[in-house]
């Protein structure tokens, strides 16, 4: 067997424990890149869900002011016609 001096023998040890050290962050890396993915993942259906509500909240709002429109100008029809007799408006 070959003789090894006691400086190799701790690089030795010093190397494989650096390995282990890279191993390990190696492995938060990926770790934590896969948290990152699905994070990109959630934020993107958020921001469809959120766009989708303002679709919604915009198009009930334009059907808001169309209404509030027509019920304005049912008024004023209402304001400016001449007093009926309550006996014109009855169901036949």
């Amino acid at each position: 067997m070959p003789w090894k001096p006691a400086a190799l023998s701790d690089l030795e040890r010093e190397k494989h424990a650096l390995q282990m050290a890279v191993l390990k962050l190696r492995q938060q890396l990926e770790t934590k890149q896969q948290y990152a993915g699905r994070l990109e993942v959630l934020l993107h259906q958020r921001t469809e869900t959120i766009d989708a509500q303002r679709a919604t909240i915009d198009r009930l709002r334009d059907q808001n002011k169309q209404l509030e429109s027509e019920a304005e100008h049912y008024a004023d029809m209402i304001r400016i016609m001449p007093q009926l007799d309550p006996a014109m408006l009855a169901p036949k």
